[in-house]
């Protein structure tokens, strides 16, 4: 146990798979052990020896814990493993993807994702809760609708206008409907307000989250960015210095093109969506909110997104406004300084670079 430097470690609900090397890379065992007596293997590794796994459901729980037992655990998303799985594709099992793990977990230019705080991993609870009480809202509407439909009765897009019809359709003796038809209705209409109420609790707190965290109120200042986009950046992101610069953080949310080039050709395409998808969704979404009222805002931001909506359209423009506030959320972060819609910044090098 004392000539382990590095171990990958594959999780499971019940059997754990660890791939431990030396120095040098020599492989010293690969063995499954039980759940239950991970923890005790691990207190032997000397102190300081890397522990890597996979991106997954606990693997933050397990950091944690490995930490406070003076290793070094880190977190690795599963798609920068797949390639150093030797076996390739044909070969995927717990052996050969502890040992993709312990591979990659030795290059230099590896991303690693931060371990995230129970604080934080808290609060994420509460958005992750709250978009499955979304998306189940969402499907009740639809529901009902179609249960509607059966019988000739067509309300519109609106869920307000629905909402507002609905129990007078019900109560409506001259219609078709049914009285099983009736009850059914009832019941749904009885699930469509349980939800509201479960997301109410939900934006309660994250409004919370709002008043009590400077950061959350920071993010929030920026167009586009509401409350509950902001909570779920300073959530996930915890420490935005962990990127090098807001490019940086903007490619891990997925929102620069991908790069199809070669020949010193370059070919620029779609974004890439790679990283954190909830993010991103949330940036996109306040960007077009933000895009769709820049006219009526005399902002240097607001002027440029008018004018790139109408030279190069309405999405590229949503997406262009998305990346730019990922970059400007990284810099009010990073370097202390409140958001300043106004703000006009000079490039080094630039003629009056060396006055301001």
């Amino acid at each position: 146990m004392s000539t382990m430097t590095r171990v990958g470690v594959d999780l499971a609900k019940r059997i754990i798979q660890v791939h431990a090397v030396d120095a040098i890379g020599n492989r010293i065992t690969s063995l499954a052990l039980p759940r239950d007596k991970f923890m005790a293997w691990c207190a032997q590794l000397p102190p300081g020896c890397v522990v890597a796994m996979e991106a997954s459901s606990g693997a933050h729980h397990w950091a944690r814990r490995l930490i406070a037992l003076g290793l070094d655990a880190r977190i690795i998303a599963a798609h920068l493993v797949e390639p150093y799985r030797v076996q390739g594709k044909s070969g995927k099992n717990d052996a050969n993807d502890a040992a993709a793990i312990c591979e990659a977990a030795s290059r230099p230019h590896m991303h690693f994702v931060p371990v995230k705080s129970v604080e934080q991993q808290s609060m994420l609870c509460i958005h992750r809760l709250r978009e499955g009480f979304k998306t189940e809202r969402t499907a009740c509407i639809n529901r009902i609708r179609g249960l509607l439909a059966e019988f000739g009765l067509v309300f519109a897009q609106n869920p307000t206008e629905l909402l507002r019809g609905l129990l007078d359709v019900i109560e409506d003796a001259s219609n078709e409907l049914g009285g099983l038809a009736r009850l059914a209705l009832q019941r749904a209409w009885g699930q469509w307000r349980e939800l509201d109420a479960h997301l109410a609790w939900c934006d309660e707190r994250i409004a919370a989250h709002l008043k009590a965290s400077e950061p959350v109120r920071q993010a929030e200042k920026l167009l586009g960015v509401g409350p509950v986009t902001a909570s779920a950046l300073v959530a996930t992101v915890g420490d935005f210095k962990q990127f090098k610069n807001g490019a940086q953080f903007g490619a891990w949310l997925g929102l620069v093109p991908r790069q199809r080039s070669s020949g010193g050709k370059a070919t620029l395409g779609a974004i890439t969506k790679r990283g954190e998808p909830y993010l991103r969704t949330l940036l996109i979404q306040g960007a077009r909110s933000a895009v769709m009222t820049a006219h009526r805002r005399d902002d240097p931001i607001s002027k440029w997104a008018h004018r790139l909506r109408e030279k190069s359209g309405w999405q590229k423009a949503v997406v262009a406004l998305a990346n730019k506030n990922a970059r400007i959320v990284w810099a009010v972060f990073v370097r202390g300084k409140a958001f300043d819609a106004h703000h006009v910044g000079i490039k080094s090098g630039a003629p009056g670079a060396l006055a301001a």
